[in-house]
């Protein structure tokens, strides 16, 4: 008893036109296996053939199912077919050019005058313009038919001889010869034949089963899903990067050349691989048709899909190792790292070079008209550990929180590693200068090396409040971890918020100054003070709960105390504690860096620091989005935990998505000049100066 397959295949009888949703796979027994040949190929049974050819409902008897007063009545979703039982029924519909004969009329006496004229036809061989592209071409031969019209003895209806199809043998030529694609280690061909001697099994485990219903995931998510359209298969017109892509299954994909589509027999089929990039040579053995398909379009000689997967690893800062092991555990072939590698140095690095520089000299011209220009800079190491090899200075306009200029100095080019944020603020400020922007002030950290170097260029420095007030907090956290200095640990945390509040609200040195110096009285419970630019704190009077706060003078607590924020370096260092702008932003900048270039990863030269622009393109295009809201129209805030604050939270707003369009950007210079004549991009490369 065989059951109906799924209606994932399709009836193989040549003109079947009206195919049942019951289709049935060829039977095991030999004899009326070559039943059912004769019947499906109309006893021009080809030499190979398809596993998979099935045969529909519609071609059997009624006696020939075990359930069909079942199927009929709907207790059955299926028809199951009687051992031995073979196909009879063909379609009354189909023509005689499946048959190979047309059809006789009754013997009748022609008269010998005609007066109607004869009727021309043409009738050619039909095939899909897509089928048969260039260089395939065929011919066919035309027909011409007349209508016999005649009288004679017999009593039935006249019948009409139906015009007799012939055609010449079809000629096809091998496609021209193709153009190298670049050579790779990981470069594979493939010859496949299928043969159905072989695979004369229909329960091989190689073969495609034509089962299955239209499946339903439980873990399906509406809003991934996608609406069907019917499209036209003209060329399209979208660029080659914007085209949409789909993961095939190898199998899935070579259904398509198993058979040929003139003769409907069995092909040769020969693939050849280059990472992720196919092509599928089909010639048919009986009519010689054959033709290529590839799997991507070529950009040069390098498949469009393998330089498009390299610039969206490199261009997003994401692992081609993690990529390669998520490909490996899904089976997705792929190139090798050396192939991304040559993707990136002669196409992605010198777009993304260009493109900087570009964006870069823009922003210049911006701060070239500009009177008063406010920057701030800050050093970070890019290798872990203090044996740091490279070290990138971001230098960044305060008003736009927008980073103008990135210098990756090497360890070697200085005399020590400490020499490095000197040598990069020396490299940015010579550039500034070079375009004309005449500064206001910087912002910096308290580097020694820095201090004096903007000291001898007459250049107005400000302090980071949270460089000073995280220098404060660890001198007195350790101070407090004495026995005698416990009693600090009740003021760290007001002092914290004494150094920004007194950074904030003073409008030159000498209060920032006397605000910072009150501090010592207001732990004595002293709110009063002798310096008449700040006599008494502005704090309402009231009475504490906690005496036990309340510091002596003389003891070993206050003394420290007192040290630490008294000291004339700490006194300087408050004196120019900037009021307005901050290297905060400088600082997120370094954190999103980080996810573009690792400090745990190893790059070249070259490498870190397109990583580190793209960064800066990036963190520039979402500076400044906006702050999402709810679905009420309020700001949307969320409270985060931060492990530096040792478990305090904070209510931090909550931004709208980011944006990508630096990525489009790029991809379409990639594409669109980059890869035709990479030479004019290579040249601005050659331009930096690689230790």
């Amino acid at each position: 008893m065989s059951i109906a397959r799924g209606k994932n295949g399709k009836c193989w009888v040549l003109g079947c036109r009206d195919e049942h949703q019951s289709l049935f796979g060829l039977p095991k027994c030999e004899d009326t296996r070559r039943e059912w040949l004769k019947f499906i190929f109309i006893d021009d049974v080809p030499a190979r053939f398809s596993s998979h050819l099935a045969v529909c409902a519609q071609h059997f008897l009624s006696e020939c199912f075990v359930n069909e007063g079942q199927y009929n009545a709907g207790f059955a979703s299926r028809l199951m077919l009687k051992d031995g039982v073979i196909p009879t029924i063909r379609d009354r519909t189909i023509k005689q050019e499946y048959a190979g004969s047309f059809q006789q009329s009754p013997a009748v006496r022609h008269v010998g005058c005609q007066t109607d004229p004869p009727e021309n036809r043409s009738v050619a061989t039909q095939l899909s313009m897509r089928t048969l592209r260039h260089p395939v071409r065929s011919k066919g031969t035309q027909v011409t038919s007349m209508n016999d019209f005649g009288v004679g003895t017999t009593t039935g209806p006249l019948m009409t001889l139906q015009p007799l199809m012939t055609s010449t043998h079809i000629t096809f030529t091998r496609p021209a010869k193709r153009s190298r694609l670049e050579l790779d280690d990981e470069e594979k061909e493939e010859e496949d034949e299928y043969d159905d001697d072989d695979d004369d099994d229909d329960d091989d485990d190689d073969s495609v089963s034509m089962e299955g219903l239209e499946p339903h995931d439980s873990t399906c998510d509406p809003a991934d899903s996608v609406s069907t359209e019917w499209t036209n298969m003209l060329p399209s017109s979208s660029p080659i990067q914007n085209i949409p892509k789909y993961i095939v299954y190898e199998t899935c994909l070579l259904e398509l050349f198993e058979m040929c589509p003139v003769c409907q027999r069995a092909c040769r089929v020969r693939r050849r691989r280059l990472g992720t990039f196919l092509a599928v040579d089909q010639l048919c053995p009986h009519c010689k048709f054959s033709r290529q398909w590839k799997s991507q379009p070529i950009v040069g000689s390098t498949p469009a899909g393998n330089l498009q997967l390299s610039a969206a690893v490199y261009l997003t800062g994401a692992s081609f190792f993690k990529l390669k092991k998520t490909f490996r555990a899904m089976h997705v072939k792929v190139f090798q790292y050396d192939t991304f590698r040559r993707h990136a140095r002669m196409f992605l690095e010198p777009a993304i070079v260009y493109k900087w520089k570009r964006a870069q000299e823009v922003m210049l011209q911006r701060l070239s008209k500009d009177k008063k220009v406010i920057v701030g800079g800050d050093m970070r190491t890019d290798s872990p550990g203090h044996s740091a090899m490279f070290g990138s200075y971001s230098m960044m306009d305060l008003k736009s929180n927008t980073v103008i200029d990135i210098q990756l100095v090497q360890s070697n080019e200085v005399d020590l590693p400490c020499y490095m944020e000197k040598e990069g603020l020396k490299r940015s400020l010579a550039l500034l200068g070079d375009h004309g922007v005449n500064l206001d002030c910087i912002v910096t950290n308290r580097h020694p090396q820095i201090q004096k170097f903007l000291k001898e260029l007459n250049i107005k420095q400000f302090y980071d409040v949270w460089h000073v007030e995280k220098g404060v907090s660890e001198k007195l956290e350790k101070i407090s971890d004495d026995k005698e200095c416990k009693q600090l640990k009740k003021w760290l945390r007001s002092i914290k918020n004494h150094v920004y509040w007194t950074a904030a609200s003073s409008k030159t040195g000498a209060e920032r100054v006397a605000k910072w110096t009150s501090i010592v009285n207001h732990v004595q419970d002293i709110h009063t003070h002798n310096n008449p630019i700040f006599p008494k704190c502005l704090h309402p009077e009231r009475i504490s709960r906690d005496k036990s706060k309340w510091l002596t003078p003389g003891t070993p607590a206050f003394n420290e105390l007192n040290k630490v924020l008294t000291s004339r370096r700490m006194l300087e260092h408050v004196e120019r504690l900037n009021p307005h702008h901050q290297t905060s932003s400088v600082e997120a900048f370094h954190s999103v860096s980080i996810r573009f270039a690792p400090k745990n990863v190893v790059f070249n030269f070259l490498g870190r620091l397109c990583r580190l622009y793209l960064s800066a393109m990036h963190f520039n295009e979402n500076a400044d989005h906006l702050q999402a809201t709810t679905s009420a129209g309020d700001p949307a805030f969320n409270v985060k935990s931060h492990r530096a604050k040792k478990g305090e939270c904070t209510v931090e707003p909550v931004k709208t998505e980011q944006t990508f369009n630096y990525i489009d950007d790029l991809m379409n210079l990639l594409f669109d000049h980059v890869a035709k004549d990479p030479a004019p991009y290579f040249s601005e490369v050659l331009t930096i100066p690689i230790p």
